[in-house]
Protein backbone atom coordinates (compact mmCIF):
# COMPACT_ATOMS: atom_id res chain seq x y z
CA UNK A 1 0.00 0.00 0.00
CA UNK A 2 1.49 3.38 -0.36
CA UNK A 3 2.75 4.78 2.55
CA UNK A 4 1.73 8.49 3.41
CA UNK A 5 1.95 10.65 6.43
CA UNK A 6 0.19 14.56 5.17
CA UNK A 7 -0.45 15.64 9.04
CA UNK A 8 3.29 16.70 10.09
CA UNK A 9 4.51 19.41 12.07
CA UNK A 10 8.20 21.33 12.46
CA UNK A 11 10.16 23.15 13.90
CA UNK A 12 8.57 26.03 11.83
CA UNK A 13 5.70 26.00 14.27
CA UNK A 14 5.18 23.49 17.52
CA UNK A 15 7.01 20.31 16.18
CA UNK A 16 10.29 19.17 17.52
CA UNK A 17 11.91 18.48 14.06
CA UNK A 18 13.37 20.43 11.28
CA UNK A 19 11.84 19.74 7.88
CA UNK A 20 15.30 17.68 6.69
CA UNK A 21 15.01 15.52 9.24
CA UNK A 22 11.41 14.31 8.96
CA UNK A 23 11.84 14.19 5.23
CA UNK A 24 15.15 11.25 6.31
CA UNK A 25 12.82 9.62 8.93
CA UNK A 26 10.25 9.32 6.38
CA UNK A 27 12.49 7.42 4.09
CA UNK A 28 13.91 5.01 6.43
CA UNK A 29 10.33 4.12 7.49
CA UNK A 30 9.44 3.48 4.32
CA UNK A 31 7.39 6.08 3.36
CA UNK A 32 6.33 6.57 -0.29
CA UNK A 33 5.55 10.12 0.47
CA UNK A 34 5.55 12.89 3.44
CA UNK A 35 3.47 16.68 3.66
CA UNK A 36 4.40 19.01 5.39
CA UNK A 37 1.06 21.16 7.37
CA UNK A 38 2.48 23.52 9.97
CA UNK A 39 -0.20 25.65 11.99
CA UNK A 40 -1.08 28.59 10.33
CA UNK A 41 -0.85 32.35 12.14
CA UNK A 42 -3.55 32.83 14.45
CA UNK A 43 -2.72 35.93 15.90
CA UNK A 44 -4.87 35.56 19.38
CA UNK A 45 -2.43 32.48 20.27
CA UNK A 46 0.94 32.75 18.36
CA UNK A 47 2.22 29.59 21.56
CA UNK A 48 1.70 27.19 18.45
CA UNK A 49 1.84 28.52 15.09
CA UNK A 50 3.95 29.11 12.45
CA UNK A 51 4.76 32.68 12.11
CA UNK A 52 3.73 35.36 8.46
CA UNK A 53 7.41 35.96 8.98
CA UNK A 54 8.45 32.32 8.42
CA UNK A 55 5.79 31.62 5.63
CA UNK A 56 8.82 32.66 2.63
CA UNK A 57 11.06 30.10 3.83
CA UNK A 58 9.00 27.13 5.10
CA UNK A 59 7.89 27.79 1.24
CA UNK A 60 10.93 28.04 -0.28
CA UNK A 61 12.73 24.96 2.45
CA UNK A 62 9.30 22.86 0.95
CA UNK A 63 10.03 23.32 -2.35
CA UNK A 64 13.81 22.70 -2.07
CA UNK A 65 13.24 19.27 -0.71
CA UNK A 66 10.61 18.18 -3.31
CA UNK A 67 13.70 18.62 -5.48
CA UNK A 68 16.46 17.28 -3.57
CA UNK A 69 14.71 13.82 -2.75
CA UNK A 70 12.62 13.56 -5.38
CA UNK A 71 14.41 10.20 -6.88
CA UNK A 72 13.54 8.67 -2.97
CA UNK A 73 10.41 10.65 -1.53
CA UNK A 74 7.60 12.60 -2.69
CA UNK A 75 7.57 15.77 -1.01
CA UNK A 76 4.08 17.79 -0.58
CA UNK A 77 3.85 21.25 0.86
CA UNK A 78 0.72 22.05 2.93
CA UNK A 79 -1.03 23.70 5.82
CA UNK A 80 -3.46 23.21 8.39
CA UNK A 81 -5.57 25.65 8.54
CA UNK A 82 -7.52 26.88 11.73
CA UNK A 83 -10.98 28.20 11.73
CA UNK A 84 -10.58 31.11 13.21
CA UNK A 85 -6.78 31.81 11.36
CA UNK A 86 -6.46 33.20 7.72
CA UNK A 87 -5.49 31.85 4.85
CA UNK A 88 -1.50 30.98 4.10
CA UNK A 89 0.36 33.88 2.30
CA UNK A 90 1.52 30.99 0.00
CA UNK A 91 0.59 28.26 -2.72
CA UNK A 92 -0.60 24.94 -1.18
CA UNK A 93 -0.61 20.81 -2.29
CA UNK A 94 -3.44 20.56 -0.10
CA UNK A 95 -5.01 22.14 3.24
CA UNK A 96 -6.12 20.53 6.85
CA UNK A 97 -8.84 22.31 8.26
CA UNK A 98 -9.13 22.09 11.75
CA UNK A 99 -10.89 24.01 14.72
CA UNK A 100 -9.05 23.75 17.81
CA UNK A 101 -11.11 26.35 19.74
CA UNK A 102 -14.61 27.71 20.59
CA UNK A 103 -15.12 31.61 20.74
CA UNK A 104 -17.51 32.98 23.52
CA UNK A 105 -17.95 36.71 22.82
CA UNK A 106 -14.14 37.67 22.27
CA UNK A 107 -12.19 35.04 24.01
CA UNK A 108 -10.73 31.79 22.07
CA UNK A 109 -11.33 28.64 24.43
CA UNK A 110 -8.71 25.84 23.12
CA UNK A 111 -10.57 22.81 23.54
CA UNK A 112 -7.42 20.45 23.17
CA UNK A 113 -4.45 21.96 25.54
CA UNK A 114 -5.63 20.47 29.07
CA UNK A 115 -8.31 18.97 30.68
CA UNK A 116 -8.24 21.64 32.91
CA UNK A 117 -8.51 24.62 30.41
CA UNK A 118 -11.77 22.91 29.16
CA UNK A 119 -13.32 22.28 32.28
CA UNK A 120 -12.63 25.72 33.42
CA UNK A 121 -14.40 26.82 30.17
CA UNK A 122 -17.47 24.70 30.58
CA UNK A 123 -17.97 26.05 34.20
CA UNK A 124 -16.90 29.94 33.55
CA UNK A 125 -18.92 30.03 29.77
CA UNK A 126 -21.66 27.40 29.43
CA UNK A 127 -22.56 27.07 33.02
CA UNK A 128 -21.40 23.89 33.63
CA UNK A 129 -23.16 22.65 30.48
CA UNK A 130 -20.69 20.46 28.51
CA UNK A 131 -22.89 19.38 25.88
CA UNK A 132 -23.11 23.32 24.92
CA UNK A 133 -19.16 23.26 24.71
CA UNK A 134 -19.59 19.95 22.59
CA UNK A 135 -22.22 21.72 20.55
CA UNK A 136 -20.62 24.80 20.01
CA UNK A 137 -17.19 22.67 19.10
CA UNK A 138 -18.82 20.66 16.41
CA UNK A 139 -20.70 24.12 15.22
CA UNK A 140 -17.28 24.96 14.31
CA UNK A 141 -16.46 21.88 12.32
CA UNK A 142 -18.97 22.04 10.81
CA UNK A 143 -18.30 25.32 8.66
CA UNK A 144 -14.83 23.98 8.16
CA UNK A 145 -14.93 23.11 4.21
CA UNK A 146 -16.90 26.51 3.31
CA UNK A 147 -14.40 28.63 5.57
CA UNK A 148 -11.09 26.78 4.69
CA UNK A 149 -11.99 25.26 1.55
CA UNK A 150 -9.99 22.40 3.06
CA UNK A 151 -9.08 18.99 1.35
CA UNK A 152 -9.14 16.67 4.26
CA UNK A 153 -10.93 17.40 8.29
CA UNK A 154 -8.20 17.52 10.78
CA UNK A 155 -8.81 15.41 14.10
CA UNK A 156 -12.73 15.77 13.33
CA UNK A 157 -13.50 14.94 17.51
CA UNK A 158 -10.98 16.22 18.75
CA UNK A 159 -13.08 17.83 21.74
CA UNK A 160 -12.89 14.30 22.91
CA UNK A 161 -9.43 14.36 23.46
CA UNK A 162 -9.30 14.41 27.31
CA UNK A 163 -12.54 11.77 26.99
CA UNK A 164 -10.53 8.50 28.42
CA UNK A 165 -9.55 10.40 31.83
CA UNK A 166 -11.93 9.11 34.88
CA UNK A 167 -13.44 12.54 35.08
CA UNK A 168 -13.71 13.73 31.42
CA UNK A 169 -16.98 16.01 31.44
CA UNK A 170 -19.24 14.46 29.24
CA UNK A 171 -20.50 10.97 27.69
CA UNK A 172 -19.85 10.57 24.04
CA UNK A 173 -23.10 8.51 23.82
CA UNK A 174 -25.21 10.95 25.50
CA UNK A 175 -28.39 12.26 22.88
CA UNK A 176 -27.02 15.68 22.66
CA UNK A 177 -23.40 15.18 22.29
CA UNK A 178 -24.43 12.36 19.33
CA UNK A 179 -26.84 14.70 17.52
CA UNK A 180 -23.48 17.42 17.32
CA UNK A 181 -21.73 15.66 16.09
CA UNK A 182 -24.19 13.50 13.80
CA UNK A 183 -25.18 17.07 12.40
CA UNK A 184 -21.74 18.37 11.61
CA UNK A 185 -20.08 14.75 10.19
CA UNK A 186 -23.26 14.66 7.65
CA UNK A 187 -22.58 18.08 6.56
CA UNK A 188 -19.14 17.65 5.70
CA UNK A 189 -19.87 14.27 4.01
CA UNK A 190 -22.36 16.05 1.80
CA UNK A 191 -18.95 18.27 0.74
CA UNK A 192 -17.03 15.51 -0.43
CA UNK A 193 -14.38 16.04 2.30
CA UNK A 194 -11.55 13.46 3.30
CA UNK A 195 -11.49 12.93 7.01
CA UNK A 196 -8.14 11.44 8.79
CA UNK A 197 -7.52 8.81 11.17
CA UNK A 198 -5.27 10.71 13.42
CA UNK A 199 -2.75 9.02 15.92
CA UNK A 200 -1.33 12.64 17.16
CA UNK A 201 -3.27 12.34 21.08
CA UNK A 202 -1.64 8.47 21.06
CA UNK A 203 1.82 9.57 20.48
CA UNK A 204 1.21 11.97 23.38
CA UNK A 205 -0.25 9.70 26.03
CA UNK A 206 -3.70 11.08 26.15
CA UNK A 207 -5.62 8.76 24.12
CA UNK A 208 -5.36 4.93 23.58
CA UNK A 209 -7.37 4.75 20.48
CA UNK A 210 -7.09 7.43 17.19
CA UNK A 211 -9.28 9.49 16.24
CA UNK A 212 -12.06 9.48 15.05
CA UNK A 213 -14.17 7.34 17.58
CA UNK A 214 -15.59 3.94 15.97
CA UNK A 215 -18.39 5.23 15.52
CA UNK A 216 -17.50 7.86 13.68
CA UNK A 217 -15.48 5.78 11.27
CA UNK A 218 -18.20 3.38 11.33
CA UNK A 219 -20.81 6.42 10.10
CA UNK A 220 -18.38 7.52 7.07
CA UNK A 221 -18.11 3.86 5.65
CA UNK A 222 -21.41 3.67 5.81
CA UNK A 223 -22.27 6.55 3.91
CA UNK A 224 -19.34 6.48 1.13
CA UNK A 225 -16.94 8.91 2.91
CA UNK A 226 -13.63 8.90 2.31
CA UNK A 227 -10.49 8.63 4.83
CA UNK A 228 -6.99 9.28 4.85
CA UNK A 229 -4.15 8.43 7.67
CA UNK A 230 -2.12 10.52 9.33
CA UNK A 231 0.20 10.73 12.75
CA UNK A 232 -0.22 14.45 13.07
CA UNK A 233 3.59 14.06 13.93
CA UNK A 234 5.26 16.84 16.57
CA UNK A 235 8.59 14.73 16.57
CA UNK A 236 10.23 12.36 14.09
CA UNK A 237 9.86 8.92 16.27
CA UNK A 238 5.90 9.25 15.96
CA UNK A 239 5.74 9.95 12.29
CA UNK A 240 4.27 6.11 12.12
CA UNK A 241 2.70 6.11 15.46
CA UNK A 242 -0.24 3.17 14.98
CA UNK A 243 0.11 3.17 11.62
CA UNK A 244 -0.47 -0.33 11.06
CA UNK A 245 -3.29 -0.04 13.76
CA UNK A 246 -5.20 2.41 12.12
CA UNK A 247 -4.99 0.11 8.77
CA UNK A 248 -6.50 -2.78 10.84
CA UNK A 249 -9.21 0.04 12.62
CA UNK A 250 -10.22 1.00 8.96
CA UNK A 251 -10.87 -2.30 7.55
CA UNK A 252 -12.81 -2.91 10.79
CA UNK A 253 -14.77 0.12 10.46
CA UNK A 254 -15.89 -1.10 6.90
CA UNK A 255 -13.44 0.72 4.53
CA UNK A 256 -11.76 -1.00 1.09
CA UNK A 257 -9.40 1.94 0.99
CA UNK A 258 -7.91 5.48 1.73
CA UNK A 259 -6.91 8.54 0.31
CA UNK A 260 -3.85 9.44 -0.83
CA UNK A 261 -1.98 12.59 -2.43
CA UNK A 262 -0.45 11.76 -5.60
CA UNK A 263 0.95 13.96 -8.68
CA UNK A 264 -1.40 16.76 -7.19
CA UNK A 265 -4.66 14.68 -6.69
CA UNK A 266 -6.25 12.90 -4.17
CA UNK A 267 -6.57 9.05 -4.99
CA UNK A 268 -7.99 5.97 -3.77
CA UNK A 269 -5.96 3.50 -2.49
CA UNK A 270 -6.98 -0.27 -1.91
CA UNK A 271 -6.34 -1.35 1.77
Amino acid sequence: MYKQNLHTHSTFCDGKDRLEELVLEAIAKGFDSIGFSSHSYTPFDESYCMPLSSSAEYAAECARLKRKYCDRIAVYCGIEQDLYSSAPPFGTDYIIGSTHYVKVENVYVPVDKSAEIVKDAIEKYFGGDCYAFAERYYANIEKLKKVTNCDIIGHFDLVTKFAELPDCPFDENHPRYVSAMEKALTALIWENVIFEMNSGAVARGYRTEPYPSMRVLQRIASAKGKITISSDCHGKSALDCAYTDMIARAKSAGFKEIYVLRDGKFVPTAL
